[in-house]
Order: structure tokens, then C-alpha cells, then sequence
């Protein structure tokens, strides 16, 4: 009778042991991973990812208590709408013309939506870029998904429009991804 209870005692034992193993070998693989976070892909296209554009300086982020620091004046309506946060970045193209790549990520692709219909049409022209995009003669507005684009450029030449879509295409593929 002894040993018959020194026996299950040990296989409790060893089953006690199994189980803590593995769960011991689950919170580590867990830890592990989670010491990496994954690496969040940049909307921003690096220098000559795009023919003629090269990024001239480093990405810049607001979040959305931030936004006032970067467009005054009208950070309440984007806040509103549901921003999160803003992401901006500067380029040049061939040393023609400088432009502003500014990254809006909304709460939800509605609240891009929002941002982009609020904004009056003018001169622009209706572009097939994202969701939703128009061109104007010195910038292009886009929406894909819960992301609004807006790519501004410094001056008005006749190659401006089409090297503000190649780099907006670019920038859709980064959203893409």
C-alpha cells in the first residue's frame, strides 16, 4: 500500500512538473516576443524610392493634443473629426520645388472621409488615388482607408501635378502594406 501511494504521489508529481514546464516555456516564448515590438512601416518613401524626390529631413509626429503645434488654427476640426495623430515629413524634387507630405491617421476610414469632403473641390481634379483624391495645380489630397494624405507643394510649375502623383502612389503603397 506504500507504494502503491509513493507511486502516485510521483506521478502527481511528474504531471505537476509537465505542466509547470510548459507553461513555464509559454510565458517565456510570450516574453520573448514581446520584447520586439513589431516594426511599424513608415508611409514615408526614403530618398529616390521615387524618380526625383528625395526626403530632406527627419518624420515628424504630433499626436492629436499635439496637432495645434503644427497646424493652428485648425487642429479643433481635425481633433473632431478623430484624428490620432499626424505624421510630416519634407521632400524635394529634382532641386525644382520643395513639398510637405503630411500623414493624417484617423480614427477610422469615416473620419477620413470627413476630413476630405469638408474640404472644398475648387480647381481640383478628381484623381484615382486611394479611396478618394483630388488634384489641385499645387497639391493632391487622398484617402485610403483611415488615412488622409496631403502632399503641398511650394510652387506652381507645369511638372509639379505629376510628380505630386508619383509620389502620392508611392505613399499609397507604404499604406498598403
Amino acid at each position: 500500500m506504500t507504494v502503491i501511494l509513493k507511486r502516485t504521489a510521483v506521478q502527481r508529481t511528474a504531471k505537476v512538473r509537465a505542466v509547470l514546464t510548459v507553461m513555464s516555456l509559454a510565458v517565456l516564448f510570450y516574453a520573448s516576443c514581446s520584447r520586439h515590438p513589431e516594426v511599424q512601416a513608415t508611409p514615408f518613401p526614403a530618398s529616390n524610392e521615387v524618380a526625383g524626390w528625395a526626403k530632406t529631413g527627419d518624420t515628424r509626429t504630433f499626436s492629436a493634443t499635439e496637432l495645434w503645434n503644427y497646424i493652428d488654427g485648425d487642429a479643433e476640426r481635425y481633433v473632431k473629426a478623430g484624428v490620432q495623430s499626424t505624421s510630416t515629413a519634407d521632400y524635394k524634387f529634382q532641386n525644382k520645388f520643395d513639398a510637405v507630405v503630411d500623414v493624417y491617421t484617423m480614427a477610422s476610414a469615416g473620419a477620413a472621409q470627413t476630413i476630405f469632403q469638408s474640404e472644398p473641390a475648387g480647381q481640383a481634379k478628381p484623381l484615382q488615388l486611394g479611396d478618394n483624391g483630388r488634384l489641385y495645380a499645387g497639391s493632391l489630397v487622398f484617402v485610403k482607408g483611415k488615412y488622409l494624405v496631403r502632399i503641398v507643394a511650394y510652387k506652381e510649375l507645369p511638372e509639379v501635378p505629376p510628380a505630386l502623383q508619383g509620389l502620392g502612389r508611392e505613399i499609397e503603397t507604404h499604406l498598403s502594406r
